[in-house]
């Protein structure tokens, strides 16, 4: 095959021979190091998308890649028949970092989620005495916690739940961001909840920030009500939007702490679980689990990535570098009409395209930012999520928000 027809090759070999369950931008990547990924022509870009914030520390980060490379030569798999060496490491670190008695640790955010729900209602039976088969789990309308069957039961997104019924009962949903809806449904039915589980910054739904004070009062609320505070962070998480974990912006812990993602870099698949011991010690052997959740190979990558974090001090640059990117596409909306706004916490941001969110604008400047050298997506139609590695440097900072510019300046609808 020739190489200017490289590109084309692997994209008609996905879709010839792979669901059709995803709508990629054009371009296939090869490589990558730091905040740039390379497509299989050569040419280099800025990542503003980080693997839906699964590459925080930045794509092959050394560190972490040794880590990955030592352990699987020595034993990558034993299951939980046996003990292995790392877990129990691995678990000591993250619990004192996120200020737990104790993990349990899976491989995807869609499964850390399914196994903060069978946490939330085995508790809720056990300890808070909720009759069997009747806890019901409260939710935010235009959530994303994954795609499993339960999962999509409480979407309103009809793409991730048409024609997929039928669904798990138990869950309750309320607008997001609205500390009433929530007070009332607490209010009148509290016997019955066994936990509130919410995203402290919805990312696939457009980067929405709540209210400063929500999920500070929220948390409060579920106090009162002797209903578990769930905060899914597999994308807010690990340093993302300036903190640790996003909840820490209002110095709150949850109950249940939900983690995925750049747990691992973006090297391998891993989540974690975290409560207090009041709460995880419902579960008992055989009752949960996963043949690859607590491999020595995730725990030796997750701890990799969990010293990274530390080191290389990435909430503060996010926070730091967050604000200063805010500030450029501010000044960037004052020269155009194209962008109406921009909001985020940290470095998980977005922009909010002026079309509706049925046009391909949103799509076609990311098609022109893809040829400027940065690749982002959208997410509803008209929001384009921006969100790099965070190790990304003020400099480059600064010429992702000159090559943003001038895209939208010479941007045709």
């Amino acid at each position: 095959m020739q190489t200017i027809n490289r590109s084309s090759y692997f994209i008609e070999l996905e879709e010839k021979h792979g669901a059709h369950n995803y709508h990629p931008l054009p371009v296939v990547l090869e490589r990558g190091e730091g905040v740039f990924v390379w497509d299989v022509e050569g040419k280099k870009y800025y990542d503003f998308l980080s693997a839906y914030s699964a590459v925080n520390q930045g794509h092959s980060h050394p560190k972490i890649v040794e880590a990955l490379v030592s352990q699987a030569s020595k034993l990558a798999l034993t299951s939980r028949a046996f003990h292995n060496s790392k877990l129990g490491e691995y678990e000591k670190k993250i619990t004192e970092l996120f200020g737990f008695d104790k993990v349990l640790p899976m491989n995807s955010g869609a499964e850390a989620v399914e196994t903060a729900v069978k946490l939330a209602r085995k508790w809720s039976y056990e300890v808070k005495g909720i009759p069997e088969n009747a806890a019901k789990i409260v939710v935010c309308e235009n959530n994303f916690h994954g795609r499993t069957t339960t999962i999509v039961s409480f979407s309103n997104d009809p793409d991730a739940s048409n024609n997929y019924g039928p669904f798990t009962p138990g869950f309750v949903k309320i607008p997001y961001n609205d500390l009433e809806a929530l007070e009332k449904i607490l209010e009148s039915d509290a016997k019955n909840i066994a936990a509130f589980l919410v995203e402290p910054i919805q990312g696939e739904a457009g980067v929405y920030v709540p209210d400063a004070g929500y999920l500070k009062s929220a948390s409060e609320l579920c106090k009162k009500h002797h209903v578990l505070f769930i905060a899914d962070e597999v994308q807010t998480g690990i340093a993302r939007t300036g903190k640790l974990i996003a909840c820490h912006h209002e110095n709150i812990q949850p109950d249940i702490l939900i983690l995925g993602k750049a747990l691992s870099g973006g090297m391998y698949p891993v989540s974690a679980v975290l409560a207090n011991n009041d709460i995880m010690n419902v579960i008992h052997p055989g009752q949960h689990g996963s043949t690859f959740g607590g491999n020595p190979l995730a725990c030796a990558v997750a701890m990799a990535a969990l010293d990274v974090v530390e080191e290389e001090n990435l909430s503060e640059r996010a926070e730091e570098l967050g604000q200063l990117f805010r500030n450029e596409i501010e000044k960037i909306i004052e020269k155009t009409d194209l962008i109406t706004g921009v909001r985020g916490k940290g470095l998980l941001n977005a922009i909010l395209i002026n079309d509706t969110p049925e046009s391909s604008t949103a799509w076609n400047l990311c098609l022109k930012l893809k040829e400027n050298g940065l690749l982002a997506k959208p997410t509803h139609g008209n929001i384009i999520r921006l969100a790099p590695p965070l190790v990304i440097t003020q400099e480059q900072i600064l010429d992702c928000a000159r090559i943003i510019e001038e895209t939208i300046t010479d941007f045709k609808k």
